[in-house]
């Protein structure tokens, strides 16, 4: 009897086990010898029992009334009844955001190391939680200790190409709080729109921010749909978007192109461009030759102006510039370009780039502020404290932690989720293919790279180029499910990942994408 009595009981833990499908994976995960459940409802407490957990709760209970239509009480003492007590554990690992988590009989226990450490533990707390709308959550016995392994986990939104309400922004950004990710890269400025107020020259959002017109279908396209296209967040905005990623424990890092991509601004100011235009907000893809003139000191005064405005609405200590795709055949025939490499002794145009990233990181390393550059701005020669985002492959990445910067991974045939899922894609993509387990299967540090030029991978980040993306369902479609994927790659030890077990744990979560009310792709390849 007793034999019978103990088969049982394995087999309903293994059962109670086989239905924890954490992404991303924890560090460590245990289950008891006997299996569990704690129910949470209506009545169950939020004990804060650390100071400075509101945001926890909050973002707790947000997510409770949402998808199953109650809330919980808040309070900062324990009774007789069991709860959710949010704490602060003494952890010692080196980067920011470990947790200890404990399900008992007694109640759910989240332990962090900081603020950050227990609103991660939060996010796996949801993920425990049923698939299905209900008013008792049971949740397993179990008991985690977790911890990032990479300091930057980043996801990128470009809202140039295609501009997104201030209501999605958020959604994205509750996305990379879900995922236990801490960096929301917002491209703000392109040749097809300049998308962020600057008070001082407001034709950069009267002019800049609309085009006449954008391409039907994939590049080089079969027409034109000749609509007035665009849109521009204020700077109240931003700081509504910033205040809102900071409550959960989220830096945003704005990009303003240079010396590249100014169609916009050019369009705005065209006296800013070598020829003096005129230019206009373009309404079909690409890299365009026209950019900010290097031989203009107009141009640094408008940038730093620009940088003045932006600067103090971003407490992020990164400031990205571009840097990238900035042809130099309008260079090459200007007189004050010309001028400017002769000045300083320049050999050519790609030092004459180098120049400008270098005079512009200057100045934003004066604000206390610094720069992050595709991996362009390693030719002609890197600006002395910049951070490369290495996109071009990992080259450029290998290179500049060589010459100890600090990098943030982002290739294109891994992290680029504007790219195809499926080989038969049933909509327009940029092209390409990067299934899932392409991403899943991504390690952020080269083998080239001895121990010591490794501690400059700061992490990575998927990037999400709107030029096929209209809608906040297309992108939703386009990231998910390779922004679950990516999340265990920045997260999870890298000898605990297993694609088989993800695709597993990965069911599961497209029952949470569908009660999230979330467009996703279903096909595995």
């Amino acid at each position: 009897m007793k034999r019978i009595w103990f088969i049982a009981s394995l087999f309903l833990s293994m059962s109670m086990y086989a239905q924890v499908n954490i992404i991303p994976q924890p560090v460590e995960l245990k289950m008891p010898e006997t299996a569990g459940q704690f129910v949470i409802t209506a009545k169950t407490p939020i004990i804060l029992e650390g100071a400075g957990l509101e945001n926890s709760a909050r973002f707790l209970n947000d997510y409770l009334k949402q998808i199953y239509g109650f809330t919980l009480p808040i309070t900062k003492k324990a009774g007789t009844t069991p709860g959710i007590r949010l704490n602060f554990d003494r952890l010692n690992h080196p980067i920011p955001g470990a947790y200890n988590m404990e399900i008992s009989a007694k109640g759910v226990y989240i332990g962090g190391d900081n603020a950050t450490g227990t609103f991660y533990g939060v996010q796996t707390l949801l993920q425990l939680l049923p698939t299905a709308k209900a008013s008792s959550l049971p949740v397993s016995y179990l008991t985690i200790k977790d911890h990032p392994r990479f300091q930057y986990r980043g996801l990128h939104l470009d809202v140039s190409r295609h501009f997104f309400p201030l209501s999605f922004v958020k959604k994205y950004i509750d996305y990379i709080a879900l995922h236990k990710m801490n960096y929301f890269h917002w491209h703000l400025t392109d040749d097809q729109g300049w998308r962020i107020e600057i008070k001082k020259y407001p034709n950069l959002t009267k002019a800049g921010a609309w085009r006449n017109g954008t391409i039907i279908g994939r590049y080089p396209g079969t027409g034109n749909d000749s609509l007035r296209y665009g849109g521009f967040y204020t700077q109240k905005e931003v700081k509504e978007i910033v205040d809102y990623a900071a409550k959960r424990y989220i830096t945003v890092v704005p990009e303003i192109e240079m010396p590249g991509h100014a169609s916009a601004a050019l369009t705005a100011y065209p006296h800013l461009g070598c020829t003096g235009g005129p230019y206009q907000v373009q309404q079909t893809w690409g890299v365009f030759n026209d950019v900010f003139c290097a031989g203009n000191d107009s141009v640094f005064t408008f940038l730093q102006n620009v940088l003045d405005e932006v600067m103090p609405l971003f407490p992020a200590k990164y400031v990205h510039i571009g840097g990238d795709e900035c042809p130099k055949d309008s260079w090459k025939k200007c007189p004050k370009c010309h001028k400017r490499m002769a000045d300083n002794k320049l050999k050519d145009e790609h030092e004459l780039q180098s120049y400008f990233v270098q005079r512009m990181e200057k100045y934003i390393n004066s604000k206390g502020k610094t720069i992050i550059g595709w991996d362009e701005i390693l030719e002609g020669g890197l600006a002395p404290n910049a951070v490369v985002m290495s996109w071009r492959g990992e080259q450029g990445g290998i290179e500049a932690a060589k010459q100890n910067h600090d990098v943030i991974m982002t290739p294109t045939n891994f992290v680029y989720l504007d790219y195809s899922q499926s080989k038969q894609e049933d909509s327009v993509t940029i092209g390409n293919y990067v299934p899932v387990k392409k991403t899943y299967s991504y390690e952020p540090v080269p083998k080239e790279l001895n121990a010591d030029q490794s501690k400059h991978i700061l992490g990575a980040q998927g990037n999400v180029w709107t030029e096929y993306m209209k809608t906040p369902k297309k992108v939703e479609y386009m990231i998910f499910p390779r922004l679950s994927a990516l999340s265990e790659v920045l997260w999870s030890p890298a000898e605990k990942r297993n694609w088989d077990d993800f695709e597993k744990r990965l069911q599961e979560q497209f029952k949470r994408y569908t009660l999230w009310g979330t467009n996703y792709n279903k096909k595995l390849e």
